[in-house]
């Protein structure tokens, strides 16, 4: 397997990142521990999570595995922290105030002393980003964190982040963490160039459109029962619509013709795109765990790359999966 550098660090990391946003909701305890050490077996080393995620249990079980298998020193740990996890007005955001102690929350959880890359889950629009790098700064001093990022925020936010960090010497995001699948190829106008120019890691959330490009939907009004648009609604289901719908059947059929997967072929025409350092797999199962890992070794051909542009042109989309950033103002018609 070959190791990509995340952003203009020295640390290696797998071409997959292991997500696990589906770990204790629904993902039973003991089978997302055989999914860790299974990801871990083989050789994916990044594992990403967030206080947010099953209102802080897949932080819990992540630690509980690593203390388990004592391995600890083999995986990065990358969680997030913006989101509310408590009803005060001070338990979301990214003051200061709220990321110091949110950082001390997910050490415990993690039973680690330190996090390798703590990441704003949003950006924050009402906080300035000097009380924001400030508080990281600290945390990377006081050792807590190695390296900070964002997630899902626009190409402006983070190039200004760059530019404070420098000007006032702060720690310096490293990477970002975006939203990136066939259908919603959005970033690839502005994020995507920006972080290579300027050397950050892109590490890129629901490669699979959720399902989409697997083919589990036929109709976007009526989603699988054990699909996550059915089992959390929201801006889950909104995400999918008749289009997506539609353009996932054809990549089936593409897929077909490649004796691949549609899952597989939708994981590894990411992994391949430019700027990409690697996608993150969020398996529901072992099973489907186990159905990812053969991408590690696959590469991407060029005859490929163009049919699936034939599908949906780069820079463009056909499904919203950046719904859950208010900062994004184009709607799909």
């Amino acid at each position: 397997m070959e190791y990509r550098s995340l952003g203009r660090t020295g640390v290696k990391v797998a071409p997959l990142c292991l997500g696990t946003d589906n770990f204790a909701n629904p993902t039973p305890e003991a089978e997302s521990i055989e999914i860790i050490n299974r990801a871990m077996e083989a050789g994916i080393n990044l594992i990403d999570t967030s206080n947010s995620y099953a209102k802080g249990e897949s932080e819990r079980i992540i630690g509980k595995a690593l203390a388990q298998n004592k391995r600890r020193h083999e995986v990065l740990i990358a969680t997030k922290a913006h989101y509310p996890v408590g009803p005060g007005p001070n338990d979301r955001g990214n003051s200061r105030l709220h990321l110091l102690k949110a950082c001390e929350d997910s050490l415990r959880r993690l039973q680690t002393d330190t996090i390798d890359l703590y990441q704003l889950h949003r950006p924050d629009f009402d906080i300035p980003l000097d009380e924001t790098l400030g508080a990281l700064t600290d945390l990377v001093r006081q050792g807590k964190v190695r390296y900070i990022g964002s997630s899902t925020a626009p190409a402006w936010k983070v190039m200004e982040s760059i530019m404070v960090s420098e000007l006032k010497g702060y720690a310096r995001f490293i990477s970002e963490q975006s939203p990136y699948n066939l259908l919603d190829r959005r970033i690839e106008n502005e994020l995507v160039p920006m972080c290579q120019a300027h050397g950050l890691g892109l590490l890129a959330w629901s490669p699979l459109a959720m399902g989409m490009l697997a083919g589990r939907y036929t109709d976007a009004a009526q989603p699988p029962p054990d699909s996550r648009a059915s089992l959390r609604g929201g801006i889950y289901a909104e995400r999918v619509n008749a289009r997506g719908v539609e353009v996932g059947q054809q990549f089936v059929e593409l897929a077909k013709t490649l004796n691949i997967s549609a899952a597989q072929l939708a994981v590894l025409w990411v992994k391949d795109q430019p700027g990409i350092t690697a996608p993150l797999i969020g398996p529901r199962t072992l099973e489907q765990l186990e159905h990812f890992l053969p991408v590690l070794e696959l590469h991407l051909d060029e005859a490929t790359r163009a049919a699936c542009d034939a599908l949906v042109p780069p820079g463009s989309a056909v499904a919203n999966f950046h719904n859950s950033a208010p900062w994004m103002k184009m709607r799909l018609v």
